[in-house]
């Protein structure tokens, strides 16, 4: 395939998801974590894709921030190829504290065949911290200015992650995402809101598309509700992989105890492999 025929398919996904966000309504955009995963949520009729940094990192014998910008980025890069749907990615806090490296960071994405990336306020690792709320902005705006060096609409998400933090503080969440809005950020995200009433306060609170996600909270909440409160977009991060990864965790401790009932809930060779590619 010529690079113009690849930039023509880069910038229909890149309006595709840029018009999802649009609405009506909520779109669910699920975290595959490997190829597999991503052809199968392909199949399956989802409209876009997310990557997840946890489930990447575990895949890896990682822990979750434990991967490195090269790894996370070919990572992407691996998935976007793998779908003709748009995909997002995770790139935490863009691999490093300073607005130049956060900055680099997206640019670097917008050549991996992503058409859309988030950056959070937290700097990661075990001892990380919620970055000072001017260094956070500072670091949002490099972000949207190298997002919007692309040649199409690369979706910039910010992300208040106080709540996942320690510092559960609604009204320092809100203030924060009003400045990643007035910084030019496209989609905005608090992850761990902990109920309707919360989601529904900033989504009244910004202008701005607002993604939640799923799987740290609320999970008796349903897609018509979130929707109803405000939400646009609704991710489920690394749940994914970790419902699979217990399933899995689960049957090799029944194997220990000499049982094998958990092969009656294997899906089955041919609903898996159509999903995948035969030979070339």
């Amino acid at each position: 395939m010529s690079q113009d025929l690849n930039s023509k398919d880069l910038n229909s996904k890149a309006e595709a998801f840029a018009e999802l966000h649009k609405g009506p309504g909520a779109f669910v955009i699920p975290n595959p974590w490997d190829i597999g995963s991503t052809q199968i949520l392909t199949g399956m009729g989802f409209k876009a894709l997310a990557t997840t940094s946890a489930g990447y990192a575990f895949s890896q014998g990682l822990k979750d921030a434990a991967v490195s910008r090269d790894m996370m980025l070919a990572h992407a890069g691996e998935l976007a190829a793998a779908t003709h749907l748009p995909v997002s990615a995770d790139l935490e806090n863009g691999y490093g504290d300073s607005p130049e490296e956060a900055a680099e960071t997206i640019r670097l994405a917008t050549a991996t065949g992503l058409v859309g990336a988030s950056i959070e306020d937290f700097s990661g690792g075990p001892n990380g911290i919620i970055y000072d709320f001017n260094l956070t902005v500072e670091r949002i705006e490099a972000s949207v200015t190298a997002a919007r060096t692309a040649d199409f609409p690369f979706v910039l998400t910010a992300r208040a992650e106080g709540f996942i933090r320690g510092k559960p503080d609604l009204d320092d969440a809100i203030r924060r995402l009003q400045a990643f809005e007035a910084a030019g950020a496209d989609v905005l995200y608090a992850p761990g809101l902990p109920n309707l009433d919360a989601i529904r306060t900033v989504c009244q609170s910004v202008n701005k598309p607002v993604n939640v996600v799923m799987g740290l909270s609320g999970s008796d909440m349903t897609t018509q509700q979130l929707a109803a409160a405000g939400v646009r977009r609704i991710s489920v991060g690394a749940v994914l992989a970790r419902v699979a990864l217990g399933a899995f965790m689960s049957a090799a401790k029944e194997m220990q105890t000499g049982s094998y009932t958990f092969i009656d809930n294997a899906a089955s060779f041919a609903d898996i492999s159509q999903y995948m590619r035969g030979k070339d």
